[in-house]
């Protein structure tokens, strides 16, 4: 009986799977409707006021209660369904029967059962709709019996048994037809979907495949000797060609990928962060980057600029548009071999025109709808409907002519920026350009003298704040850099004698001042090529030739923005760290473990969360940074986060970093809220990761293994990178100031250090406020950031609760933290001074 009625209950619950809208809104209608209901009877003679009053008040009390469904505490929410059952059972059959066998029958009992019976339908499977039928009569007439001096059955609403049971029958006969024609749409869609997916994954697998290999071809056989396996420059090159043009079709499918996520969804662009785009140098990058079958599709393309203009928008999302609009025309390559596509720039307008098929008129009508194709095996047109999304966030449009047999064009149509826009634009970039590099020190390398002084007038607006300096090869380049301290160096890659990458090379492997100078690649290399190599070979940033003056000025400032070398992973840059991995998927686990294992991290792994804190309570060493799936079988991403932020343990502020294939705003606010201190996204970008793991451990990671006293297990940062803010320090350079930091600051704040520790012995809370804030101020002025963010730390929850910190040990942590800026401080200074001296 009772696995009976669990069966009946989880039909319920499987009816109102996807959501309770149906059952909120039935909680406003029939509050509403119970009210007006009772108000109506006035308009009779000799209503009663009380009649029915206490029952029909209790089913608008929770009915209301049924629509205020988002408003309930969400320790409750998880009993909704439940509740509702209850809800449909006493104020539907129940009430209405008792009420109609209290009156006696009569027209509005009958309509109010027809009603409710409707209702019932609506919103049961039909094992329920007849068990509330059933049940909630029955326990109306037993009321009905037990309340009534003489009970009697009301005849008129006997007669209409039949009309009841036609609309039970009827109703949900009608409803499974319904049911069962919604099922078949959604697996149409759910097939063009899957079609779709599968349709778009194929071009870039098989290029994937291709580079793979022609990297198996250029690669010597495992069994042969060492002399003969090693490669020569051409067959490097080879592999260099062969790894961007995997890297290439991977980006294109985790492209193919977000677009359909994003169409599906209907998530909308995020218009904060459209930038002002010049049309011709996209449209001239989406040809450039565009994965094409071969040589032959690639010439088929041209790009026509009649005249460039500027529009407002994201990048990325046009170049998906453009990526699209090139693979519909040539699509049909192969059997229309003349086919020519030309792209034209001009007049606040794209055209993308091609000379293949064409499309039918009655085609045309609904080109832009999802899941329409034209004549594709596996499309669907799901392309295009991102196409006009994008174009309508950008204010634009997009339409289509064709003629079958001639032509299709598709034209892109832009709102016209004014001239004032622009030039606000690119002052208010210029000055943003000029506050950023202000003080630093750039290089320009470049053989051409042409491009080199057109270089330098580019960067002319930095000249007022910053240092330029050229150097015309890249001998002269390391003759500069060997007599003095740079911030960036701008360097062409190709070059006669020392070309970039051998100085690039010589930079980061020769100690000095300049090993980690920020090196922005500047080439007119295919992109895609040269920005895999320019990568591997050490550098920070990558610019196209030619390039206009803006998106110069944005390069070096995205490279300044990062922290020295976050781009390339060093050896060591890990090194000494203990990072704990949790993910479910073994494959997932041994990818970002090896991406750890790479910067000299150590790495354990686990499958679930529990197992996370097994082997926090485990390892008193403790560990640097947590990284955890969040969605693992058992304790899941968000709930390991949770017992962590809740423990009483001194790794309670470990930092946790989420891992996830789902980076939609709900995932994003339920880990913040979780206690998680970062959010990657599956597949794991290992420059990302490396930057965000530097980051977060900065101010509690650990240096070597063991470097700590045994008795106190306390983090402690293993560079000055971790342990200074470099910027703020820069500022005190160009302010002359480095010298009072040293003799006033440094002194202060081991005297603060001093006054914290006997006041914290004496558990003498308020003199300790005094010397945290005191320490707390600065820490921070002095470009401790380490110590700043430790003091911090113990500073708020003693000024806004009066407790010390949970965790044990803040004190002997606090001690080694300032011990080890003070000694970093001084070798910066010392550094900066000695490289003042060679200036």
């Amino acid at each position: 009986m009772i696995k009976t009625l669990r069966n009946l209950y989880r039909h319920y619950e499987d009816y109102h799977a996807y959501g309770p809208p149906r059952l909120r809104t039935m909680g406003y209608l029939g509050a509403i409707t119970y009210v007006a209901f009772y108000f109506i009877r006035f308009t009779k003679p000799n209503a009663s006021l009380t009649d029915d009053l206490w029952p029909r008040l209790l089913a608008v009390v929770l009915f209301m209660a049924l629509g205020l469904r988002d408003y309930w505490p969400e320790r409750i929410k998880p009993y909704y369904i439940r509740y509702s059952y209850f809800v449909l059972l006493y104020c539907l059959p129940c009430f209405t029967v008792l009420v109609a066998l209290q009156r006696g029958g009569g027209v509005a009992a009958i309509s109010n059962a027809f009603i409710i019976l409707c209702f019932l339908v609506l919103l049961t499977d039909w094992r329920n709709t007849v068990v509330m039928l059933v049940t909630g009569t029955a326990v109306a007439a037993g009321i009905y019996v037990l309340s009534t001096a003489q009970p009697r059955v009301p005849m008129d609403l006997v007669a209409q048994l039949p009309a009841f049971i036609l609309v039970v029958i009827g109703g949900n006969l009608f409803k499974s037809n319904t049911d069962k024609i919604d099922a078949e749409r959604k697996l149409r869609a759910t097939q063009a979907l899957a079609g779709s997916i599968a349709h778009e994954m194929r071009h870039p697998l098989a290029q994937l495949k291709h580079s793979l290999e022609g990297m198996q071809e250029v690669l010597p056989a495992p069994g042969a000797a060492r002399q003969s396996a090693k490669l020569d420059a051409m067959q490097v090159e080879s592999l260099y060609r062969h790894l961007a043009r995997g890297e290439q079709a991977v980006q294109r499918g985790l492209q193919v990928i977000t677009m359909t996520l994003d169409q599906v969804s209907a998530r909308p662009l995020d218009v904060t962060g459209f930038r002002y785009l010049s049309a011709a140098e996209v449209v001239q990058q989406a040809v450039e980057e565009y994965s094409y079958d071969s040589d032959n599709a690639r010439d088929k393309v041209s790009v026509t600029v009649a005249a460039d203009f500027t529009f407002r928008g994201d990048e990325t999302a046009y170049l998906f548009v453009l990526f699209n609009l090139i693979k519909n025309a040539l699509y049909y390559l192969t059997p229309y071999p003349d086919t020519r596509l030309t792209i034209t720039v001009g007049d606040q307008e794209v055209k993308v025109r091609d000379n293949g098929p064409g499309i039918a008129p009655d085609v045309l009508k609904g080109l832009f709808e999802p899941f329409r194709s034209v004549g594709k095996s596996g499309g669907t047109g799901l392309g295009l409907a991102y196409c006009k999304r994008v174009m309508q966030a950008f204010e634009g449009g997009i339409t289509c002519h064709s003629v079958p047999g001639q032509f299709t064009e598709f034209t892109m149509r832009f709102p016209a920026i004014s001239e004032d826009e622009r030039e606000q634009h690119r002052l208010a970039e210029v000055a943003q350009a000029r506050t950023l590099l202000a003080g630093k020190r750039l290089l320009i390398v470049e053989d051409d003298a042409v491009q080199r002084m057109a270089t330098r007038h580019k960067l002319g607006p930095l000249a007022l704040t910053a240092e330029l300096d050229e150097a015309a090869d890249g001998q002269v380049a390391l003759d500069l850099l060997g007599r003095r301290a740079y911030d960036i160096v701008l360097l062409d890659l190709q070059m006669p004698g020392l070309d970039g990458y051998a100085v690039a090379d010589k930079i980061r492997r020769e100690p000095g001042p300049n090993r980690d100078v920020r090196i922005v690649a500047y080439t007119s290399e295919p992109a895609h090529l040269a920005r895999a190599k320019a990568l591997k070979g050490g550098m920070d940033g990558f610019i196209s030739k030619p390039c206009a003056q803006l998106p110069l000025l944005a390069a070096l400032q995205q490279v300044v923005q990062q922290p020295r070398g976050a781009s390339r992973v060093a050896p060591g840059r890990l090194a000494g760290r203990r990072i704990l991995l949790a993910d479910d998927s073994a494959f997932n686990r041994k990818a970002v473990a090896a991406y750890l294992r790479n910067a000299a991290a150590s790495v354990i792994e686990v499958e679930h969360g529990q197992a996370v804190l097994d082997q926090l309570h485990a390892h008193e060493e403790g560990f640097d940074a947590v990284i955890v799936d969040l969605h693992m079988p058992g304790m899941d991403g968000l709930e390991t986060a949770q017992a962590i932020r809740s423990a009483t343990e001194s790794w309670c502020t470990v930092p946790v970093v989420a891992l996830t294939a789902h980076s939609d705003e709900p995932a994003v606010a339920a880990a913040r809220a979780a206690g998680m201190d970062a959010f990657l996204v599956k597949p794991v970008d290992a420059g990302l990761l490396y930057e965000t793991l530097v980051r977060l451990v900065a101010g509690t990671g650990r240096g070597p293994l063991g470097a700590e006293p045994a008795a106190v297990v306390v983090p402690a940062p293993a560079s000055a990178d971790g342990l200074l803010n470099v910027q703020r320090l820069e500022s005190y350079q160009r302010l002359g100031m480095l010298e009072e930091l040293l003799t006033d600051y440094l002194p202060e704040m081991a005297r603060l250090v001093g006054v914290l520790q006997e006041t914290a012995a004496g558990d003498d809370k308020v003199r300790s406020l005094d010397a945290l804030h005191s320490l707390l101020g600065m820490s921070g002025e002095a470009g401790a950031q380490a110590l700043y963010q430790h003091v911090r730390r113990v500073y708020v929850p003693l000024l806004e609760h009066g407790e010390w910190p949970a965790a044990g040990g803040w004190m002997p942590q606090l001690q080694m933290l300032a011990t080890q800026t003070e000694r970093a401080l001084k070798v910066y200074c010392a550094t900066e001074s000695r490289s003042g001296s060679d200036h």
